[in-house]
């Protein structure tokens, strides 16, 4: 780690602009550090936001300090991105501890740095840059002005970029990567995934979006051709059913109520999709089937055994994708007081050996009598009911 000490020792300095840290070796520890120079009482310090369980932690730092902190990120860390007034670079460290750094020297007028303590939050998407998607969609003005009644949805956006930004590094920049989104409905979401990936990050990328409403189908796909979107396109047909495609990159199911979300779950492991992102609705199967004795005195309220069932629905979920060979996790979306559906699921292929995890599954539902359809349909067996969708 020498020639990275030296590389933070030379540059966290008044020429300093950003760093981010990403793409952790341990999933469980910190995800993300971003590192941005402020000026307190006249001293310059640098500010590391670090993320972990879908909570952001800032600490302020002298150089000194600031250097061995992002020394120790970097041991967990795979890469970096650290940006000066003169000179871009890439740190790439590989399993075995090699450092590979790549720079970047820029030319033009020096950039100004807003070093104040508490800025306004910066989104993928910025306020003031007009985005066409966003305006047809009613959440952007022609001035590129958010609309107030639709500024939760532009945070929702931008909060789903993020969980996308995150996962770049999984992604293939060498060929075509096709995505799916179940449940597409508006596709507010769908069309910034696109604009984002496309636009903004220059992927190759072929997108369907999946969806039962006829007239929104119509409606996105008039959209996409308006854009010139060509590589984005939207079908009518049910999770359950579909078969158009035979290889997945990216599966995308959100707010697919109740079972759906199962159905959408099964075809990403069956494609060997390398991403799913999911955001689970109206968990109502295992809320028919839960039942244990020692819990039958808080089983009794409704309301409580509701949200229990929803709970251990997904937690059951993204149990059963690590035991397919997904890294799982289970992050917050978007605020509680915006929606009770606000739980996203992650997962990432990842090489360790499928079945791990099973036993602890097994246990699990036999304790509280339940019989998951994503089990069920891992596992080859038939099931009865068919999926509903929103």
């Amino acid at each position: 780690m020498d020639e990275l000490r030296k590389l933070l020792q030379e540059n966290l300095n008044i020429d300093f602009i950003s760093a981010t840290l990403s793409n952790p070796r341990n999933k469980d520890a910190i995800q993300k550090v971003k590192v941005r120079p402020i000026l307190k009482k006249d001293t310059l310090l640098f500010q590391l936001e670090s993320f972990q369980n879908n909570q952001a932690f800032h600490e302020n730092m002298e150089v000194e300090k600031a250097c061995e902190k992002l020394l120790e990120h970097m041991e967990n860390m795979k890469q970096m991105q650290l940006d000066t007034q003169g000179c871009s670079y890439s740190v790439l460290i590989s399993k075995k501890g090699k450092v590979t750094i790549k720079n970047k020297l820029k030319k033009g007028d020096r950039k100004k740095i807003n070093m104040s303590h508490d800025r306004k939050k910066k989104y993928v998407l910025e306020e003031g840059i007009p985005v066409p998607f966003l305006q047809d969609l009613g959440v952007m003005t022609q001035e590129g002005k958010i609309v107030h009644a639709k500024f939760d949805k532009f945070r929702q956006i931008n909060r789903f970029l993020e969980f996308i930004e995150d996962i770049l590094p999984e992604l293939d920049k060498d060929r075509e990567l096709t995505i799916l989104d179940f449940g597409c409905g508006k596709s507010y979401l769908t069309f910034a995934m696109y604009y984002y990936l496309h636009e903004l990050k220059s992927y190759d990328i072929r997108i369907i979006g999946l969806d039962l409403k006829k007239d929104v189908i119509r409606h996105c796909n008039e959209l996409s051709e308006k854009y010139g979107y060509e590589k984005l396109k939207f079908l009518e047909g049910d999770i359950a059913d579909y078969t158009g495609v035979n290889k997945v990159d990216m599966v995308v199911t959100l707010h697919a109520c109740d079972t759906a979300t199962d159905y959408a779950l099964a075809k990403a492991v069956g494609w060997d999709a390398k991403v799913i992102l999911s955001v689970p609705c109206c968990q109502h199967e295992l809320n028919r089937q839960i039942k244990n004795e020692v819990l039958e005195p808080i089983l009794k309220y409704g309301l409580l055994k509701e949200r229990m069932a929803a709970l251990i629905t997904d937690g059951l979920r993204a149990e059963y994708l690590e035991r397919e060979g997904y890294t799982a996790q289970i992050l917050e979306f978007i605020d509680m007081e915006h929606t009770p559906k606000n739980i996203l699921i992650r997962a990432v292929k990842n090489k360790k050996k499928k079945g791990q995890g099973d036993d602890a599954i097994r246990r699990c539902e036999a304790a509280l009598r339940v019989t998951p359809t994503l089990g069920r349909l891992l596992d080859g067996y038939a099931v009865e009911e068919k999926p509903d969708e929103d």
